[in-house]
């Protein structure tokens, strides 16, 4: 976007990761999110639109029976090919994008306005957490992110009571062949299940046997699926000096 709207601008992107390399499996956008993303750069989204999974419906699993609302779109499409997509997008524009280049100190980083896009633990934002006004906290429910080569026909959450307390599974399709399936519970079904003591493939096990009927029989698929707990993250200002937070950084 900032090429597009300032083409003399020299814009480099550092990412930590190598290229190619990402976390987690599909991600989801409301037909609202895409039309402000139509608005905003038509071209890039003709470029994802045309290979994303949609939906019209989503469904809700309840213990005592199923409930579908309609009317709510919803498309997906799988983290590592999007991240491709905006990629090429961003160099056929002539961004440069340097991989494999972890942060450690902010004099790495030269330029007139420095962007800090970097999630949760943004070096940006925590090497000068007061200048922005940082405060965090954490919920109390924990999830662990999985995939599940099992197709679900719309956005589904699927609500389970156990011996052990109450879990909910999040599954939806993000591919022609593969789902993501996130797994939710609250703090005392956590520790009551054990889930503080599992590694990632006695989770993936335990809610496989959990949610055994909506997988009938697709084992879960990990990608440090370890549990986490939702943050909220809250900053009075979103700039400082030159430097500027964007996204969930």
């Amino acid at each position: 976007l900032l090429r597009r709207a300032l083409p003399d601008v020299q814009v480099r992107v550092t990412e930590a990761n190598p290229r190619d390399v990402t976390w987690g499996f599909g991600v989801v956008f409301s037909d609202q999110a895409l039309d402000f993303l139509n608005a905003d750069d038509p071209e890039t989204h003709d470029l994802i639109a045309p290979e994303m999974e949609r939906w019209r419906n989503m469904t809700l699993n309840h213990p005592q029976g199923t409930v579908a609302l309609d009317g709510i779109g919803f498309s997906a499409i799988g983290r590592l090919h999007l991240l491709q997509i905006l990629q090429a997008r961003a160099e056929a524009l002539g961004a440069k994008l340097r991989f494999d280049h972890p942060l450690t100190d902010l004099n790495d980083l030269t330029g007139d306005l420095v962007i800090g896009a970097d999630g949760l633990n943004s070096l940006i934002r925590n090497a000068d957490p007061e200048a922005f006004g940082t405060s965090i906290s954490y919920m109390e429910n924990r999830f662990a992110w999985f995939g599940a080569r099992r197709l679900f026909d719309t956005l589904t959450q699927t609500f389970r009571a156990t011996d052990k307390g109450a879990m909910n599974a999040h599954h939806y399709l993000f591919t022609p062949d593969m789902s993501t399936f996130i797994v939710e519970c609250d703090k005392d079904t956590f520790f009551a299940e054990g889930f503080d003591q599992m590694d990632e493939a006695a989770t993936a096990s335990r809610c496989e046997e959990v949610f055994a009927d909506v997988l009938d029989g697709a084992p879960l698929v990990a990608n440090r699926s370890i549990w986490r707990q939702f943050p909220k993250l809250w900053c009075e200002k979103w700039y400082s000096g030159n430097r500027v937070l964007l996204g969930d950084a």
